[in-house]
C-alpha cells in the first residue's frame, strides 16, 4: 500500500465501555522501611481515554468523525473523560449512572516500567446500574448520521444488550464490527465482523494441539468457518500477535503478517485495530483492505507505552516502510502471503519470467515496461539447471544467486523468486498474478501459465523487445571473438 486513504469522510459510531486510564510517574531509588516494595516519588500525572473512548480516540486523530455512546458516574473521573473527549474533537452522548463509578485505572510507572495496576470500578452490569433503554435509544438515534458501528466490549456491562444494537444496525444497513470480550459470543450473533485475539479465540472455540504449523493453520481456519457460520458473522479478524492476523470472510482467507519492529506495549492494540478497520471501511475501502491498514497501525501503537493511538503520518510512515521491506529475493511462500496481502489492498500485481543471464538494456526497457502494467513487478527466474537444460551447455553465464541479487537492484523489480520447472506454470497459477507479461514474439495462448491467469480474472500481456539486444546474440559474439 503505497498511502494511506483519507479518513475525512467516514463516520462512526462507537459504542462500550468507557474508563479513563491514569499514569503516575517517578524515580524509584530505594525499598520502603514498612515493607519490602519500591519507594516511588511521583513527579507527573497523565491521563489518557481507554476502553471504548480509546477506541474512539484513534478514530479521531485519524480524522474521522466520530460519535462515543457509554455510561460514566457523576464523579470527577467522568468529567476528566469528558473533557479529554471534547479536546478531542469527539461528539459523545452519554448516559449518567450517579450510583456508579467511572471506570478508571491508575498505572504507576518508574524508569519505563509499570510497577502495579490499580482499579476503580463496580461492573455497570448489575441490575438497575443504568438506563438501559436509555442507551438503545441513543444509538437508534445515531444510526441514520454515521456509516459504521464500532461495539467495544470491556465485559463492564455497557453493552449488556449488544444484541440488540447488532440488530438494529443491520435494521439500518449499517456494519456493526466488535471486539469481543468472554465466552459468550452468541450475543455477537449477525455482527458484520468481531476481532478476537488468539486467547480469546482459543477461549471460545477451544484449543486444538497440532503437530505441524501447517496443522495449526488448517485448524484455525476451519474454527474460524465453523465460528463464522454458527453466529452468522460477516467475517472474523483474529490478532495473533507475533503471527499478525488473520481475516476469514466470504472472499477468502487473509494473512497479514505482523509489522512490528519492536513491542514495547500491547495495551489497547486491540482498541487500534477494530478503530482502524472502522475508519478504513467508513472511507470506502475493502474489509482487506481496511484490515492491512489496521495491521499496519497496530505495528505503531505496539511501540508506545500504555494506551495509544497512531496518526496520518505515522500510517504513511509505515506503509512506505513495508513497501521497503517486501521488496527483494524472496521463497515462494513468503510471495504468496504477499501476493494475498497486496491484492487484497487492491494493488495490482504484475509477474514475469526468464532466465535473466545477462542483463542488459533491452531487459531493462522491458522490466520497466512491465513495471508500469501495475503496483508491484515479481520476476521469476529459473535456477542454474533448468537454463542449462532451455539453453544448452555453458549456461548459464552467472549463477542463480548473483542473477537475482542483479535484478533486485532494479527500481522496476520489487519481488524476485526462483523456480526450478524448465516453465514457471505451477508457479504463476499458484500466485495469480493480476497481469502476466512475456516479451518477443510470443501468441498470448502459447505463455505459460496464462490459462490460470485468464481463468482467474486476470490478463496476459505480450509486450515488445528492445530491438538489437539479445543475450544469447552476445555470448555467440563472445564466442566469436575468442
Amino acid at each position: 500500500m503505497d498511502s494511506i486513504p483519507s479518513f475525512a469522510e467516514a463516520r462512526v459510531l462507537v459504542i462500550g465501555d468507557i474508563m479513563l486510564d491514569r499514569y503516575w510517574y517517578g524515580d524509584t531509588g530505594r525499598i520502603s522501611p514498612e515493607a519490602p516494595v519500591p519507594v516511588v516519588r511521583i513527579g507527573d500525572e497523565e491521563r489518557r481515554l481507554g476502553g471504548a473512548a480509546n477506541v474512539a480516540l484513534n478514530l479521531a486523530h485519524v480524522g474521522a468523525s466520530t460519535t462515543l455512546i457509554g455510561v460514566v458516574g457523576a464523579d470527577e473521573p467522568a468529567e476528566a473523560a469528558q473533557t479529554l473527549l471534547h479536546d478531542a474533537g469527539i461528539a459523545t452522548d452519554l448516559v449518567i449512572s450517579p450510583g456508579h463509578p467511572t471506570i478508571a485505572k491508575l498505572r504507576v510507572i518508574s524508569r519505563s516500567q509499570q510497577l502495579i495496576r490499580l482499579d476503580f470500578e463496580k461492573s455497570f452490569a448489575l441490575g438497575g446500574a443504568f438506563d438501559r433503554q436509555a442507551l438503545l435509544e441513543r444509538c437508534r438515534a445515531a444510526l441514520d448520521a454515521i456509516d459504521v458501528v464500532i461495539c467495544s466490549d470491556y465485559g463492564k456491562g455497557t453493552l449488556a444488550d449488544v444484541s440488540e444494537i447488532i440488530g438494529l444496525a443491520r435494521e439500518a444497513g449499517k456494519p456493526v464490527l466488535v471486539d469481543p470480550k468472554g465466552r459468550d459470543w452468541q450475543r455477537y450473533a449477525g455482527a458484520s465482523l468481531i476481532t478476537p485475539n488468539a486467547a480469546e479465540f482459543e477461549a471460545y472455540a477451544g484449543f486444538q494441539p497440532a503437530d505441524s504449523e501447517a496443522d495449526v493453520e488448517a485448524s484455525l481456519a476451519r474454527r474460524a468457518a465453523e465460528t463464522r457460520q454458527a453466529l452468522d458473522l460477516g467475517a472474523l479478524l483474529i490478532t495473533r500477535s507475533e503471527k499478525g492476523m488473520n481475516l476469514f470472510s466470504a472472499a477468502g482467507d487473509l494473512h497479514l503478517p505482523t509489522q512490528a519492529r519492536e513491542v514495547f506495549d500491547v495495551t489497547g492494540a486491540g482498541d487500534t485495530v477494530i478503530a482502524m478497520v472502522g475508519a478504513g471501511l467508513g472511507a470506502g475501502l475493502s474489509l482487506g483492505e481496511a484490515a492491512a491498514v489496521a495491521n499496519l497501525a497496530a505495528g505503531v501503537v505496539v511501540g508506545k507505552l500504555g494506551t495509544a493511538s497512531v496518526s496520518p503520518a505515522e500510517l504513511q510512515y509505515a506503509a512506505r516502510a513495508q513497501r521497503a521491506a517486501g521488496r527483494g529475493v524472496v521463497d515462494e511462500d513468503t510471495l504468496a502471503d504477499w501476493f494475498s496481502q497486496a491484492q487484497a489492498r487492491s494493488e495490482r500485481v504484475v509477474m514475469t519470467n526468464g532466465c535473466f543471464d545477462l542483463l542488459h538494456p533491452g531487459h531493462i526497457a522491458y522490466l520497466e515496461a512491465a513495471r508500469a502494467l501495475g503496483d508491484w513487478l515479481v520476476v521469476a527466474v529459473n535456477d542454474d539447471a533448468s537454463v542449462a537444460r532451455l539453453k544448452g551447455q555453458g549456461r548459464p553465464l552467472n549463477d542463480l544467486e548473483h542473477r537475482m541479487q542483479v535484478l533486485r537492484g532494479l527500481s522496476a523489480v520489487d519481488w524476485v523468486v526462483p523456480f526450478a520447472e524448465d516453465t514457471p506454470e505451477r508457479l504463476i497459477c499458484r500466485l495469480l498474478p493480476d497481469v502476466l507479461v512475456k516479451g518477443g514474439d510470443y501468441r498470448v495462448e502459447d505463455i505459460a501459465g496464462g490459462e490460470c491467469v485468464r481463468a482467474a480474472g486476470g490478463e496476459v500481456r505480450v509486450l515488445d523487445f528492445l530491438a538489437g539486444y539479445s543475450t544469447s546474440a552476445i555470448v555467440e559474439r563472445m564466442h566469436a571473438d575468442e
